[in-house]
């Protein structure tokens, strides 16, 4: 069996919009996704809602990579939650993720805006 990075070969080469630190980094917040859930309670392994996906992708950017996430983002041409449901149905079209019937690209449609994910946190309080 092919690991992780391995598999991920064929999909960089017929898709190159995004870089292998952006499918490295989904990897990552979905195990990430999966250990929040579980300190909430939750059974685990289960599947991953595209928007326990993404509040996962943003608490894990914030404590990876704090207030450069966006830049990061930003150089992996990561611009808005879209583009990580793009990377997740590339995972999911070359058999190295699954899905359900229910989940689709649209579920990442109703995701987050990026400044207010990323930057506000950062943002001096304005004092009174």
């Amino acid at each position: 069996m092919l690991d992780f990075n391995s598999a991920l070969e064929p999909l960089l080469a017929q898709d190159p919009r995004f870089p292998r630190e952006a499918y490295l980094f989904v990897r990552e917040a979905l195990d990430h996704t999966q250990e929040l859930l579980a300190k909430r309670g939750g059974k685990l392994p289960r599947h991953v809602s595209g928007m326990e996906l993404l509040d996962g992708i943003r608490d894990l950017a914030i404590k990876q990579f704090g207030p450069m996430a966006i830049t990061v983002f930003d150089e992996w041409k990561i611009r808005r939650c879209e583009d990580f449901g793009e990377i997740v149905f590339n995972l999911v079209e070359n058999k190295i993720l699954s899905k359900t019937d229910e989940d689709s690209r649209e579920d990442f449609k109703r995701g987050y805006d990026f400044t207010e994910a990323f930057r506000r946190p950062y943002l001096p309080t304005p004092r009174n």
